[in-house]
């Protein structure tokens, strides 16, 4: 391919945002999997303990934050070596992802010690957290349009929803096939999995495209003090770098709502199993079956698109927070009852209400993280948007780490007995409570954070246009008094102190 390819903008079509957000099947479909059955895979077939196994998921996810903060900067300044300039500062890192995908397969392996697990979780953790940062950049480098990045976030956040139906549904039918008791479905699914990655990686490589970096954003970024001094110099650089984006008051609550949220949901994924094994007493089928509608995502991200652009994220959050905090209850009420009758049909229809609300709860925070760098834009006149995906990524895994730690924890304490046919009451208790509480308070918290939420189209409109007008050499003190307001509401920063005048 020749390397002016990486710089030439096409037109984003439906299939171009399908080839953008197929790469979201390693985000989506590999976590999903991992989150739903590498606990129990662990405590099942590789004479783990619940501790040891959330140790490994634990360790290798704080390499993946520490990795994800290093990454931000390193592709935002990639551009200056020869590679960087032919493959481009974010593709080349598509490029070498795609046939390391593979992998993935090294995970699944019965009957290892330890440390083979640790290493090889480690190594793809990092791998792909290398792979997705550039790769959650391109919308900002494809495209300055709202609706373009909505389509191409919506592509990307369908394939997701398919990824995620996939990695539940497809184990559900190999227990069902090889076996519920047999390490093999893991291998099989691991498998057939890596190779969709590697393809995938690949496809996305060849159909997107990333900005030049021209004279004038190499002149910013050259500001940066990250790119000065000694490597002490430059960690604390970074490191201050990736604090000044906490500035921006709505990257601050949008943060709050995608941690508080998505760690909400991980515990769910984390605890699933377990509590319809142990505390409801049904196969492991089943409880993929259960999973597995997460099919439903693919129509939420349909409506859910459409209702962003007309009433925007914090409609989304409330309706996905609620459905969601519902079910719970109703799952819980479930365990509670003891209830026999029926209890398929009912915990169908509970999962796949829990579905609706967690797939609006996934698709809003990455729709609305392409115009968080616009507001940093006007306070700092730089386009910085692989530390922020980077921040958003660190904040994330670390809290993964915690949620799944936390899990191991409870169950080796409430007595749970690996590989055991019943487990005591007090370890359904500690799961049932998990699922409710832990689960529940999470959400919670993030709803109270969204109802303060106020970025949506049309302010994100106000802060372009006064961007668009800044750069024209209009003059601050020439502002509509509405429009300072709205700066200042979204950003958290007086208007006078925005944009700074080069002169300092």
């Amino acid at each position: 391919m020749g390397h002016n390819k990486v710089y030439t903008p096409r037109k984003i079509t439906v299939w171009r945002g399908i080839g953008y957000g197929i790469v979201d099947f390693v985000g989506g479909g590999s976590m999903t999997i991992i989150g739903a059955w590498m606990l129990f895979f662990y405590t099942s077939y590789c004479n783990l303990t619940a501790v040891q196994g959330a140790s490994i998921i634990g360790a290798a996810r704080v390499a993946d934050a520490i990795c994800s903060l290093l990454m931000g900067s390193l592709t935002d300044n990639f551009y200056k070596n020869k590679l960087g300039k032919r493959f481009g500062r974010r593709h080349f890192f598509l490029l070498i992802g795609s046939p390391l995908m593979l992998l993935y397969i090294t995970l699944w392996i019965a009957g290892m010690n330890y440390w083979y697990y640790f290493t090889t979780y480690m190594v793809f953790e990092v791998i792909s957290s290398a792979m997705m940062i550039p790769y959650e950049t391109l919308p900002n480098e494809m495209t300055d349009d709202f609706n373009e990045r909505t389509k191409l976030s919506s592509a990307r956040m369908f394939i997701s929803a398919g990824a995620t139906f996939l990695a539940t549904f497809i184990p559900g039918q190999l227990f069902a096939i090889l076996g519920q008791h047999s390490p093999i479905p893991f291998l099989v699914n691991g498998t057939m999995f890596a190779v969709i990655f590697a393809i995938g990686v690949y496809m996305c490589y060849a159909v997107t495209w990333e900005k030049p970096v021209t004279p004038e954003m190499a002149a910013e970024l050259e500001k940066d003090a990250v790119n000065r001094g000694s490597l002490g110099q430059r960690f604390w650089g970074l490191l201050k770098d990736y604090g000044s984006t906490l500035r921006i008051k709505s990257f601050r609550k949008h943060l709050l709502i995608y941690l508080f949220s998505f760690t909400g949901k991980d515990t769910v994924n984390t605890v699933f199993a377990y509590f319809c094994i142990y505390c409801l007493g049904l196969s492991a089928t089943v409880a993929a079956n259960l999973l597995s509608l997460s099919l439903v995502g693919l129509l939420v991200t349909i409506v859910a698109g459409f209702a962003m652009v007309k009433f925007g994220p914090k409609f989304l959050y409330t309706t996905g927070y609620g459905l969601m905090l519902a079910m719970l209850i109703a799952y819980y009420l479930c365990f509670k009852l003891g209830l026999t009758n029926h209890v398929i049909l009912i915990l169908f229809f509970i999962s796949l209400i829990y579905q609706i609300g967690r797939a609006t709860l996934e698709f809003t925070p990455w729709n609305v993280f392409p115009f968080i760098p616009d507001l940093d834009e006007i306070v700092t006149k730089r386009r910085r948007a692989g530390i922020f995906a980077a921040v958003m990524s660190f904040t994330r895994k670390s809290t993964v780490a915690v949620a799944t730690i936390a899990v191991g924890f409870v169950l080796d304490n409430s007595g749970f007995v690996k590989n055991a046919a019943h487990e005591p009451v007090a370890a359904q208790h500690a799961i049932a409570n998990i699922l409710l509480f832990g689960t529940g308070g999470l959400i919670v918290l993030a709803l109270l954070v969204a109802l303060t939420f106020k970025l949506n189209k049309q302010s994100h409109a106000v802060v372009l246009d006064e961007i668009e007008r800044l750069r024209q050499g209009g003059r601050k003190e020439d502002v509509d008094p509405q429009v300072a307001q709205t700066v200042k509401d979204l950003t958290g920063v007086d208007y006078q102190r925005v944009w700074p005048d080069d002169q300092h």
